[in-house]
């Protein structure tokens, strides 16, 4: 059956938060979280609620077979080689500053990085250039948030160790032709980071397709819950990176003056991890998978040129971001000339129950220095459960609220 809108009113009761009539139109921030998904946590605080990898009682070998056994729906998820290339971490953030901190840096070392990064993968950067020195080299592009591939084959070069870069921006929706940039940055030996926070809910992944060498994603923004995300790690690298911490878990031997670690996954998941919230991501990597991320992909693009192409015809209305809708994720930001973009984000949640997000986005870079938006604007992203009826009220209501200036 095609994703279609009996199947989304099928996936909306999975949902009871939406029963109230509240629109959620803040997914690029965090998604919300099925039934499912939160049954499945629950299974194991309720019954067997042990720690991972540390007994040989039945408790702990059930929870260590479900912990893993999400790592293996990981690995499959963005079509890994092996489920040790996969780290659970806590979220993108995590798995970005364990390269930023784990690679061998060496002064002259120089790193690519561009304008429309989430802070995320933008100021840890900055940090490595205070600490060691580190030439970060900072793509600019036009004003709808695409880049010319000839900046990126110029920036690139011998002395360039790594390519950090989104694969979706999260304030624009754009999206980057990362196989691409990846084959250039190999071609001078330069290793690539992808950030995959926005991307990895919406379309399909497959890291091995990319070529990258690293690749994040949160599973809160994809129907997980908060506090886990994962780190892709290609075998070649694996023990080329320093774990961010060592500890607990971590090893296969110590003495009184010496330590060994552990092969990967563990010698990078120090203390006992996330276990209930890496079996939800498992379980929500089951309901994506079993919906399909390209009818996902295919539901989000029509609702998304809906909102998109009727938002660009309100007058006083600035919206951002690419025209073509091909070459972006669901989401949106815009600003009603003469209003700040949080005021309308109150009025969207005090007069018609829309969630929406309102500020940088985490990424005053490209809010302030590429846009000029010292205030930020409104954002309206979008996932499975959204309706067009939903996409046509916000539309409404963003039309009301900019008359009223007129």
């Amino acid at each position: 059956m095609g994703f279609n809108l009996f199947t989304v009113e099928e996936i909306r009761k999975d949902f009871p938060i939406l029963n109230s009539g509240l629109i959620y139109f803040d997914n690029a921030a965090s998604s919300l979280t099925p039934e499912p998904v939160i049954q499945k946590m629950l299974e194991f605080y309720r019954y067997y609620r042990a720690n991972v990898e540390r007994g040989v009682h039945k408790l702990s070998q059930k929870a260590s077979r479900e912990y893993e056994e999400a790592r293996v729906k990981i690995a499959k998820f963005i079509n890994a080689n092996s489920e040790s290339e996969v780290i659970i971490t806590k979220n993108s953030t995590e798995g970005i500053n364990i390269i930023a901190n784990g690679i061998n840096w060496q002064k002259g070392d120089k790193i690519v990085t561009t304008l429309i990064e989430h802070h995320s993968n933008f100021i840890v950067w900055l940090r490595l250039k205070k600490k060691f020195g580190i030439e970060v080299k900072v793509i600019k592009p036009n004003k709808e948030g695409k880049f010319n591939i000839q900046d990126f084959k110029e920036a690139l070069d011998e002395k360039t160790k790594l390519l950090a870069i989104t694969h979706a921006s999260n304030v624009l929706g754009v999206i980057n032709p990362v196989k691409e940039l990846t084959k250039i940055a190999h071609s001078v030996k330069a290793k690539v980071l992808i950030d995959g926070a926005q991307s990895t809910p919406h379309i399909p992944i497959d890291v091995k397709e990319i070529d990258c060498d690293f690749f994040v994603f949160s599973g809160h923004k994809m129907l997980g819950p908060t506090g886990v995300g994962a780190l892709y790690i290609k075998e070649d690298y694996l023990k080329d990176i320093e774990p961010l911490s060592i500890g607990g878990g971590t090893i296969s031997e110590v003495t009184s003056s010496n330590y060994m670690l552990d092969e990967s996954p563990m010698r990078f998941e120090a203390g006992t991890p996330p276990i209930a919230e890496a079996i939800g991501l498992g379980a929500a990597i089951d309901y994506l998978t079993k919906i399909g991320l390209k009818n996902i992909e295919a539901h989000e693009k029509k609702l998304i040129e809906k909102m998109d192409s009727e938002l660009r015809k309100i007058d006083k209305v600035e919206v951002y971001g690419p025209k073509n809708i091909a070459e972006k994720i669901g989401l949106t930001s815009f600003n009603i000339k003469g209003l700040n973009p949080h005021d309308v984000a109150l009025t969207l949640d005090a007069s018609a129950n829309i969630m929406v997000r309102s500020g940088h986005h985490c990424a005053m870079p490209l809010t302030k220095e590429l846009l000029g938006l010292n205030e930020g604007s409104v954002r309206a992203s979008l996932y499975l459960y959204n309706t067009m009826e939903e996409v046509e009220k916000f539309i409404s209501v963003i039309d009301e609220v900019a008359k009223t200036l007129a």
